[in-house]
């Protein structure tokens, strides 16, 4: 699924046919899908996603911040370092997708969650979230700044980028037993296999 994604953003770096009113606007509804999946099924069922989203959420609960001011503040620097491999227009679409999660998390926080049902969760939290991440990346911008990440670690380590996104959501699921519990560690996975078949399936049609 990176891979993928990394070479369709490249691709688009290379297209001239570009509407910024059409990605805008799709980018836009990603970013829509990806707020409701955080606020009204994930973040206060302590189930988290993996990257810098599920960072985000991990943190939110330990300082009480707002999960998506998070993201858009941790993904700043990956989302500069991208630019010099994936151009401005990238930089500026993934700022605007970042933007709008922070503004619609700020929005939807004080809401309370849809369901506490497990199996509802993962599989609708994990499809509004794929849907919105898929859409995000199908047109030519990310929220998760560990793809950018992925790309410098391949390039001086022995690792591919599959491999080093691997490792790293290793590492940040493995935090969430500590802090929330192997149930909802294992929700977490399941949400997260959900949320990234979604994804593959979108960028496919692409």
């Amino acid at each position: 699924m990176y891979r993928s994604s990394v070479q369709y953003y490249l691709g688009q770096r290379r297209k001239g046919n570009f509407s910024t009113v059409k990605n805008g606007l799709i980018i836009f509804l990603g970013a829509t899908l990806v707020a409701v999946s955080l606020q009204l099924f994930l973040v206060k069922n302590y189930i988290i996603d993996g990257g810098i989203v599920g960072l985000s959420i991990i943190l939110s609960h330990v300082f009480h911040v707002d999960v998506g001011s998070l993201i858009l503040l941790l993904n700043l620097p990956f989302l500069v370092a991208g630019f010099f491999f994936l151009g401005g227009r990238f930089l500026v679409l993934s700022l605007f997708a970042s933007s709008v999660l922070a503004g619609e998390t700020y929005i939807l926080a004080p809401f309370e969650e849809v369901t506490n049902h497990p199996l509802l969760i993962i599989i609708l939290g994990g499809l509004l979230l794929g849907m919105g991440v898929g859409l995000i990346i199908r047109f030519g911008a990310c929220l998760d700044g560990t793809e950018v990440l992925a790309i410098l670690f391949s390039e001086r380590l022995p690792l591919t980028i599959g491999q080093c996104i691997l490792l790293m959501n290793i590492i940040i699921f493995g935090s969430s037993v500590f802090l929330f519990g192997i149930t909802e560690a294992i929700y977490s996975l399941a949400t997260f296999f959900v949320a990234y078949k979604t994804i593959d399936t979108i960028i496919m049609k692409s």
